[in-house]
């Protein structure tokens, strides 16, 4: 098990140069080896994690927003949630072998604590904060981009995170509500030029309204403005 990490190892985990290592082995530091140390100095990475929380938030943010200039807020808003998911840095992390390096105590290792998905999330989040800190934004914003975004074709996830019915689904589950059904509310035309209007229901409790020239269009149009209409989710 590693009890210290080089400044070679951080530059290669990160791509660039560091200087003040004191802030890579904090990153590092998973809170389970603080109960195995009499080390007053020793430090876990969660302060460094909040920091790095707000950081990718950011600088996803600001990716998404020039890469995308004909996406709605809450189409943005939905994709950077993608991004920026626990199981999407934990994923990150996994690709640049981020577990491997991670300084916690034996029991956390027994425990498979360098393939948990929330200590992974957790760790990526606390050296994007750590680069913020020792060589400023910018060298932060390289390394989302290179070790994180960089591999991933945008336009497809993006394309992906059309399907809003699914993403509906997806919230209601998270959030332990019913899953959503659709009911046509109007239809009119002749038979060969419908335009349906069709609600979003979850439970008891009708959303918004989708007009389009088919159901399955107008049930998407549905999702998407109950996505856009629903408050943000929680972090």
């Amino acid at each position: 098990m590693p009890q210290d990490i080089s400044s070679s190892e951080i530059e290669q985990l990160v791509g660039q140069p560091v200087d003040d290592l004191s802030l890579y082995r904090r990153a590092m530091t998973h809170r389970s080896l603080l109960r195995t140390t009499d080390d007053p100095v020793l430090q876990s990475n969660e302060r460094l994690e909040f920091l790095g929380d707000a950081l990718l938030e950011l600088i996803v943010s600001e990716t998404v927003y020039d890469r995308f200039p004909d996406k709605s807020e809450g189409e943005l808003t939905r994709l950077r949630a993608r991004l920026v998911s626990s199981s999407a840095l934990a994923q990150y992390a996994r690709r640049m072998g981020l577990g491997a390096h991670l300084l916690m105590s034996e029991n956390a290792v027994r425990s498979e604590g360098r393939d948990n998905p929330s200590i992974l999330a957790d760790a990526f989040e606390a050296l994007t904060a750590a680069l913020y800190l020792d060589r400023g934004y910018d060298a932060a914003a390289r390394f989302v981009l290179d070790r994180a975004l960089g591999p991933f074709d945008l336009e497809d996830v993006a394309a992906r995170d059309e399907n809003y019915k699914s993403q509906l689904l997806e919230r209601m589950q998270a959030e332990g509500r019913p899953q959503p059904t659709y009911r046509v509310v109007h239809e009119e035309g002749p038979s060969h030029d419908k335009t349906f209007t069709v609600e979003a229901v979850v439970g008891d409790v009708a959303f918004e309204r989708g007009t389009a020239g088919s159901k399955q269009q107008a049930e998407q149009e549905a999702a998407r403005r109950t996505l856009d209409a629903l408050p943000a989710p929680s972090a």
